[in-house]
């Protein structure tokens, strides 16, 4: 591993880590060096995490955070910071959608969406990033959106809009909190093979699917580790409201 990618050390708070990507995420941290913070609503799952961790002399901490309820998100900042330390890097990953015809999203689906995606992710790196601020000496906000920040995913309208607004929303923090030498960047994955869509890939739809996307293939979550470790670590120190695209070429493919 790189020097740029050595994050022995540092601390990482990682949201939705109780599955898919969120898992990998903490994973590939602490194999990094870093101390890592689990951060979900279902602690159970967490705790198979940290274990895991443990097994390869990782420090992990499980902490009970539901994106949706501000008052959950300072008090899991606060109780994994009294842990592990001032959190040095933030992966913003909490995530829901609910897939649905436009002319027939419930208020109920579309808030579940906003909430979690959109305003959860912006109060949870408000509150990181004032504890960044308050403490001087900087830290990196990774944000995880999605291709669906710049492209249409198919009755998802929901889910599409509040990407859009995380990778805005990290522009606009990266302009704000710059000073503060806080970079805040974003991944917009592609379609990744995760527990709760296996399945799906193995289906006749979703074998169509994989057929028109640029590489005919969907990616493993192991395919995010380089980005996320260039963001995390010293090699992304110049970079700042950067928007990276791991998708294998879908943003770009017409279809």
């Amino acid at each position: 591993m790189t020097s740029h990618h050595q994050l022995a050390g540092k601390h990482a708070l990682v949201t939705g880590a109780s599955s898919g990507l969120g898992w990998q995420f903490a994973l590939t941290l602490a194999r990094a060096g870093a101390k890592v913070s689990l951060a979900a609503r279902s602690v159970d799952k967490l705790e198979s995490l940290a274990k895991e961790i443990q097994a390869f002399d990782g420090r992990a901490l499980p902490v009970q955070m539901d994106v949706t309820e501000i008052e959950s998100i300072n008090s899991g900042v606060a109780a994994s910071e009294t842990e592990l330390g001032p959190i040095d890097i933030l992966v913003n990953n909490s995530g829901v959608s609910a897939q649905c015809p436009s002319e027939k999203v419930s208020e109920e689906d579309f808030d579940f969406v906003m909430d979690t995606n959109a305003k959860g992710a912006f109060f949870v790196a408000q509150a990181v990033g004032r504890s960044m601020i308050k403490r001087g000496e900087g830290g990196k906000i990774i944000n995880i959106a999605s291709v669906a920040a710049n492209r249409v995913l198919k009755q998802n309208i929901a889910y599409c809009m509040s990407k859009a607004a995380v990778k805005h929303m990290t522009k606009a923090l990266a302009d704000e909190w710059g000073r503060y030498k806080i970079r805040v960047n974003c991944i917009n994955p592609g379609y990744i093979v995760t527990g709760l869509n296996r399945d799906y890939w193995e289906t006749d739809s979703g074998k169509r699917l994989i057929s028109k996307l640029p590489g005919r293939r969907v990616g493993d979550p192991s395919e995010l580790d380089g980005a996320l470790l260039l963001l995390a670590g010293s090699g992304s120190d110049f970079m700042n409201g950067s928007i990276l695209e791991v998708d294998d070429g879908l943003t770009v493919s017409g279809f």
